[in-house]
């Protein structure tokens, strides 16, 4: 397997080095339940995730697969552009894994005039030194779309205030990429 040049290993090993301070967590996009699972598996034993997804088998399938830790996450059949509806607190880290549910409809997919506005209030929610990251899928239409928009926006993000990493292979062009930004202040 590749270790750090596959962007969603790469995204585990930073999401690891940060999840044990974390107490509010949203796993923007759960799917299948897999970004849901491992943030569960490394967070602190006071942490709590916020589980979206807008199709109700991605949110069946995320139960399933976490029903150990099912007192630790509530699971939101919603969009997570409505995120301040059910979390008032401040947010510690956010995770998106774009595109479309594996093994579900291609055809219904994340989009950017739905991700972008929602990054940039996930970003006004988020605690000084908190993460997002996004895995960018660009191998259908609306996914680089999606990419193009979220990497135009990312890089003008004031540096004062968020560092922004950006991570590609430029040889693996159906690779998704990952966005990696943290609240300085």
């Amino acid at each position: 397997m590749q270790w750090m040049s596959n962007s969603l290993q790469l995204n585990k090993a930073l999401l690891k080095a940060v999840l044990s301070q974390a107490k509010t967590i949203v796993d923007a996009t759960c799917g299948n339940g897999n970004d849901t699972f491992f943030l569960a598996q490394n967070m602190a034993s006071d942490a709590h995730i916020y589980a979206f997804d807008i199709q109700e088998v991605a949110i069946e399938n995320t139960k399933e697969l976490t029903r150990e830790y099912s007192d630790r996450i509530t699971y939101i059949c919603d969009s997570h552009q409505n995120f301040a509806q059910y979390i008032a607190d401040k947010i510690d880290i956010v995770v998106f894994n774009l595109g479309y549910l594996p093994k579900g409809n291609h055809a219904l997919t994340t989009t950017a005039e739905v991700t972008l506005p929602t990054l940039k209030s996930f970003l006004e929610h988020l605690q000084v030194q908190g993460h997002i990251s996004l895995a960018v899928y660009s191998g259908h239409p609306a996914g680089l779309e999606e990419e193009n928009e979220l990497y135009a926006y990312a890089k003008k993000l004031d540096k004062r205030r968020f560092t922004v990493g950006w991570y590609k292979l430029v040889n693996h062009p159906q690779a998704p990429s990952l966005c990696w930004i943290e609240k300085q202040k």
